[in-house]
């Protein structure tokens, strides 16, 4: 027979427990046992009064930040909107059916009220978390950076002289940061100089081709991560401007890295964009192997087949000179301040009368040698970087590096949902934070109920591969089924 239900709406919602219309296997009731948000309640406090109106729980404010990224909701107006309708969500925020929801301002006026820094301290309690957890090595580690669009189209960029644009920075309360660009330059002009969006005006406007190929330019963002080796926790992030360069930032994120694991850094595995001369230095005076590509290596020029490469030249600290292949002498022509860099050439005619000029160097004025100071620790930098293992690091890094960023435009990575550096701040620590709990709560499994689980598949894998084999025997299959109390039948 046929049911058919009436619907009739209840006037009274007694016995309705959300711990059990959520299921077992839902991914936030692994984060709510993993994870603990009420630390956020001591660490605002300062930010509230004694008296007046009673505030939103720190702690459902913070989740619901969290849920805002976590399920990449388009706004915070959206996400008031969907909370009712989601037993989940309202089972984490500790809420009932009953209860009345806070407007979605209230998330903005906490975030300009509490500041960045909670959120960093969000993130770097999923990093020791996950280093308790036996998560992180902190030995080997892979570092990057990703540009991130910010909120604010091409249209809204003006052009104009520098002395208007820096006028108008001062209008906006921009604070002009001393990492952007080649600062160190005396002769260097940047973009940026001249150009400002009247949206954001702290995310300058960059590039997005690297090599300065095709691509477009707009406002964009810089996001720096570390990632460690082991399982690819995320233990150090930093956002700048996006014109700020990669390397700039290598020896603060190392810092970053080493404060919140204490874990002392023995590799670093980067692309070639980390690759210079004065990435190398500063690495290497801190004891780090650099399995880092060379930035315009010797091998990469087209121009340079043919031409012998820089270690045929040998120096010579006592004469303060280089030897060439043909045994001729290069000596100190002029220091580049900004290099750090001394220029080594022959004596005049000496190239063109040589017999081994078609091989040294195709120049007009003959062959030159740049010897950077320090100039033995960028040579141990370039032999670690051309070594074999350093290619192996490299090649891992392409699925575990790039993987983090690729996994991290789920929960909307790639573009700004608020306008100015701080706020782009909050974004990317929170963003940072879940996918650390993911690979928290991915590896919990292993030393909690699940192990035996896990155990009992991996027996039951190679009994199918013992099938699949044909073996005649049945006898030790039988014996396993029978210790690990799996039911087969044969």
């Amino acid at each position: 027979m046929m049911g058919e239900h009436e619907e009739q709406k209840n006037l009274f919602s007694y016995g309705v427990d959300l711990d059990q219309r959520v299921r077992a296997e839902n991914p936030l009731r692994l984060i709510k046992q993993q994870i603990d948000f009420t630390w956020v309640r001591e660490e605002v406090a300062g930010c509230y009064g004694y008296n007046g109106h009673v505030s939103v729980d720190p702690v459902i404010i913070m989740k619901l930040m969290f849920l805002l990224f976590y399920d990449d909701v388009k706004s915070e107006r959206e996400l008031m909107r969907i909370v009712p309708e989601r037993l989940d969500y309202l089972w984490l925020l500790g809420l009932s059916l009953d209860d009345e929801l806070p407007d979605h301002s209230v998330l903005s006026k906490a975030r300009a009220r509490w500041g960045q820094s909670v959120f960093e301290k969000l993130f770097v309690r999923t990093v020791q978390q996950c280093v308790e957890a036996g998560l992180v090595d902190g030995g080997k580690l892979h570092m990057d950076g990703s540009l991130i669009q910010a909120d604010a189209s091409r249209d809204s960029v003006v052009r104009s002289s520098p002395e208007l644009i820096s006028a108008l920075k001062a209008a906006y309360g921009v604070q002009e940061h001393k990492l952007g660009g080649n600062l160190g330059n005396p002769h260097y002009q940047g973009v940026n100089k001249s150009m400002l969006s009247t949206t954001d005006p702290e995310a300058p406007v960059v590039r997005h081709s690297k090599h300065g190929g095709s691509g477009d330019s707009r406002p964009r963002y810089k996001h720096h991560r570390i990632v460690d080796d082991k399982c690819g926790v995320i233990t150090a992030a930093q956002t700048t401007p996006g014109d700020v360069d990669e390397p700039k930032k290598s020896e603060d994120l190392l810092d970053e890295h080493e404060a919140n694991t204490g874990h002392k850094t023995d590799t670093v595995v980067a692309d070639q964009q980390y690759g210079t001369n004065e990435n190398y230095r500063q690495l290497q005076q801190r004891g780090v192997r650099t399995h880092i590509g060379v930035l315009f290596g010797h091998s990469q020029h087209k121009k340079l087949k043919g031409i012998f490469p820089r270690d045929r030249f040998i120096y010579d600290a006592k004469e303060n000179v280089y030897r060439c292949p043909g045994e001729q002498k290069l000596y100190p022509r002029r220091r580049d301040a900004h290099r750090q860099a001394t220029e080594y050439v022959t004596r005049k005619g000496v190239c063109d009368a040589c017999v081994l000029r078609a091989q040294c160097t195709r120049a007009k004025h003959g062959r030159s040698i740049m010897h950077h100071d320090h100039q033995e620790l960028i040579d141990v930098a370039r032999v670690q970087a051309y070594s074999s293992e350093a290619r192996r690091d490299r090649v891992r890094r392409r699925h575990l590096m790039e993987g983090s960023f690729a996994e991290a435009s789920r929960y909307h990575f790639k573009r700004s949902r608020w306008r100015r550096l701080w706020r782009q701040q909050i974004q990317d620590h929170i963003i940072a934070a879940i996918q650390n709990i993911k690979i928290l709560i991915k590896a919990a499994p292993k030393n909690g109920p699940f192990a035996s689980e896990s155990a009992s598949f991996g027996i039951l894998s190679f009994l199918c591969a013992a099938l699949r084999r044909r073996q005649r025997s049945t006898r030790p299959i039988t014996r396993l089924c029978s210790i690990y109390s799996i039911g087969f039948t044969i």
